[in-house]
């Protein structure tokens, strides 16, 4: 970690993502010599490459405006590097090495054949025009294309980049390819190479990694009050899920504030966060002025001042600070989890398992939306689209088997899960051994 501080000076977020898994993995790594022979670790811990190109369009007055766009192709040991695409004000090299980092674990935890990637640009998507977005996407894809494909990089969405940003991406990229690729992106809309529940993945295998954690100690899902942050793609595939499931979502945030819902939410608000994402105003006080009574919203605060028994960051990473975790923790939070990437802060994670409360790290929480995307793949191979329900089959399988791993390498002396242990050990050591195996190169 010194030798990494000084080489990459600044580069907090990947530093953090770093620090946390060489910790985890320590002494295990210890035990295998091989690993330290091979230098696996001052190997795995910088990218294979770093793409970094401008990104020059149009906005509606006509005016040219210029952004910087990013592909970091991390690990290709298991598989084509796979990984998401974030559009957002605050992107940088720093940001897209710790979740391009994050993603080599998290794929290999779906133990399918992915690689671990990751791009964005400091694009602001928020109150731009559809024909906005489809230029900044088309220009992005101008420099892009030559370097994803289904067995070289196939990106996904991410924060900032739907259903919407995919198909502007995708219609450049076959169009410069000259070729229907579909397998070159997922995330794309079901009817030309999408995949049923895709858009609901993410939330989906969040919320059935959380009920296995519930079960774990005996508890049951129904009746649980849960508090969401964010109202994207990523919380309204949760809200649908848990809900689903008998537990009552009680809180929505965003950058403005938090909305309670004391008696849940229902369908017809959480058809409305659809709505929400899609307007680009980023502003979940829009909630409250469509269901007055039942919704409550409160600027400046977030989803953990409402009392919960489930805390779930969906938003960003680092948006759980230890004050907020001592607050849930006061308020009764039985169970947290991560849906974002790094959604919590080092010091709040300590906080919650110093009170002894079950902790689900994102790598493993929220392999939900890449593992369908690895399903997406394999359809688009296939050229065929599965039901609803082979995908959902596939995806809770692939959610309790990464459970079981986190299980498996995470229980203590004492009985207790470390989950943030387990889910680093496992996905480590298919990388490592694969590693091994494929030479020095």
């Amino acid at each position: 970690m010194t030798a990494l501080e000084a080489k990459h000076p600044g580069e907090n977020e990947y530093l953090q993502a770093v620090r946390e898994v060489l910790e985890s993995i320590e002494e295990v790594y210890n035990q295998h010599p091989e690993f330290e022979k091979a230098k696996i670790v001052e190997r795995i811990v910088e990218p294979d490459r770093i793409f970094t190109f401008r990104v020059t369009w149009v906005d509606r007055n006509g005016e040219v405006q210029t952004n910087l766009g990013y592909r970091v192709q991390y690990n290709a040991a298991l598989g084509a590097y796979k990984g998401g695409l974030r559009f957002h004000k605050a992107v940088n090299v720093s940001m897209l090495k710790f979740l391009g980092f994050e993603q080599i674990f998290k794929n290999s935890l779906t133990m399918l054949p992915l690689g671990g990637g990751k791009g964005g640009s400091d694009f602001d998507p928020v109150g731009k025009t559809d024909e906005e977005i489809m230029r900044f996407c088309q220009a992005f894809m101008y420099e892009l294309w030559r370097n994803i494909g289904p067995d070289q990089d196939s990106p996904a969405g991410d924060v900032g980049v739907g259903g919407r940003e995919i198909g502007y991406l995708y219609g450049a990229y076959k169009k410069l390819a000259r070729e229907h690729s579909t397998g070159a992106l997922t995330g794309k809309s079901y009817g030309w190479g999408g995949s049923l529940i895709r858009p609901e993945a993410t939330g989906f295998g969040a919320i059935y990694y959380v009920e296995r954690m519930v079960k774990q100690t005996g508890d049951k899902m129904e009746g649980k009050r849960i508090a969401l942050s964010g109202f994207g793609n990523v919380a309204w595939g949760a809200a649908i899920k848990a809900t689903e499931l008998g537990a009552k979502v009680v809180a929505l945030s965003g950058p403005d504030g938090v909305c309670e819902l004391p008696n849940g939410i229902d369908k017809e608000m959480i058809d409305y966060m659809l709505e929400m994402r899609a307007s680009n105003r980023n502003k979940v006080e829009d909630m409250a002025t469509k269901f007055p009574g039942k919704a409550v919203f409160t600027p400046g605060k977030k989803a953990w001042m409402v009392k919960c028994d489930i805390a779930c960051p969906c938003a960003f990473q680092n948006e759980l600070a230890e004050a907020d975790a001592k607050e849930l923790i006061a308020n009764g939070v039985k169970y947290v989890a991560e849906v974002s990437n790094m959604g919590c802060q080092p010091a709040a994670i300590a906080a919650f398992q110093a009170a002894k409360i079950p902790f689900g790290p994102g790598k493993a929480v929220n392999a939900g939306g890449v593992a369908t995307s690895g399903l997406e793949i394999c359809q688009n191979a296939e050229h065929r689209n599965w039901t609803a329900e082979e995908v959902d089959k596939n995806l809770h399988t692939i959610m309790n088997n990464i459970y079981d791993m986190c299980v498996q390498y995470g229980k203590q002396a004492d009985g207790t899960i470390n989950y943030v242990k387990g889910a680093n050990i496992a996905g480590f050591m298919r990388v490592a051994n694969a590693m091994l195996a494929q030479g020095i190169i």
